[in-house]
């Protein structure tokens, strides 16, 4: 295996010193274009690699961004389908800047680390900026991290701080749409299985709810709003508990894909079927929201859109010092399925 080779290394066979070597690959124009040319044509002929260290003193960058993905109470979330999709969208287009992640474990630290700190963690990995998923923005290091002069951006979770922003897809708009659409089938008593209300996209659907029942004359009881934590389980048992309302619903819209799927194989197990008894429509649109029996009408929210806005959103704030918007939306869309529509739901996307 060929040695790589250092810059002193490259300084002695060029005949200059360290700092004209430096100065040559990075640009700067204070030295001469033979020697420049010079310095150039000796680092590609010995496939010189700047290590990572020098390249972040010369630079003043790692060119590395640090990702924060609690892994749950209950659930480890970078096993959840929209995260994998939204981690592929930030990768896609952060590599094509030249960015590699680091992906922190957000359990407590050890090696040396001290005390559980996203900032000091940050520090010590030299890192550009961040992006956080799947916190809160109770969270104390999730707070330290927004007063920090770290650029970071966040997927739904509202960050404050001079360097932060914040993107999400429209909940609210997703909470109407949903609605919109079980009232026209002839649907009045609707349920809503909420997610966890310390989470923007939990709070915001829950309220969307509420909301477009009252705009479109709906009656909203509070024996019909269950809550889980976005996962197959809380699904199913939130449903088991809407079916035993002394009046149930003839419908449910959930705040996730996989709690929809948990509330109809609840429907299933108490001898009901779906739609006939029971419509649902789940929000993400999940790929194996196509493949639910029956297929899920869902609330599209285009997902690698969202970790290509956040990736967007962090590069302009490191690259360019831009004080880009501090909130940033992307619309959603309703896609009818079976779950709602029955058999004249089989043609759905």
């Amino acid at each position: 295996m060929r040695k790589q080779i250092t810059i002193r290394e490259l300084a002695r066979l060029s005949g200059v010193s360290i700092g004209t070597v430096s100065r040559a690959l990075n640009g700067y124009p204070d030295v001469g274009p033979d020697t420049r040319e010079r310095i150039l044509l000796l680092a590609e002929e010995l496939d010189y690699t700047p290590a990572a260290a020098a390249r972040t003193l010369v630079t003043q960058r790692s060119h590395v961004i640090g990702v924060f993905l609690e892994t749950g109470r209950d659930h480890p979330h970078l096993q959840h389908p929209f995260f994998h999709e939204v981690l592929a969208g930030i990768k896609e287009r952060l590599g094509a800047a030249g960015y590699d992640l680091l992906l922190f474990a957000s359990e407590h630290p050890g090696n040396g680390f001290g005390p559980h700190s996203y900032l000091k963690r940050c520090r010590h990995h030299h890192v550009d900026g961040a992006i956080l998923m799947g916190l809160t923005s109770d969270d104390v290091e999730v707070q330290r991290l927004g007063r920090s002069s770290l650029p970071c951006v966040s997927v739904d979770v509202e960050l404050e701080g001079e360097q932060t922003s914040w993107v999400s897809s429209d909940s609210t708009q997703g909470a109407r749409l949903a609605v919109k659409h079980l009232r026209d089938l002839g649907h009045k008593r609707i349920a809503h299985i909420a997610g966890p209300q310390e989470t923007t996209p939990g709070m915001e659907r829950l309220r969307g709810f509420q909301r477009s029942m009252q705009s479109l004359g709906l009656s909203y009881f509070d024996e019909l709003v269950a809550y889980g934590d976005y996962y197959y389980d809380s699904g199913r048992e939130a449903m088991v508990r809407l079916l035993e309302a002394d009046d149930p619903p003839t419908a449910v819209f959930a705040a996730s894909d996989m709690m929809a799927m948990g509330a109809m194989r609840a429907i299933q197990a108490a001898g009901l079927t779906v739609p006939d008894d029971i419509a649902v429509v789940g929000f993400d649109d999940i790929q194996v929201a196509a493949m639910a029996h029956p297929p899920l009408t869902t609330i599209r929210q285009e997902k690698g859109d969202l970790g290509t806005l956040a990736a967007e959103t962090l590069l302009r704030r490191i690259e360019s010092g831009e004080d880009t918007d501090t909130h940033l939306t992307l619309p959603v869309t309703l896609v009818a399925r079976q779950s709602t529509l029955g058999e004249q739901g089989l043609s759905g996307s």
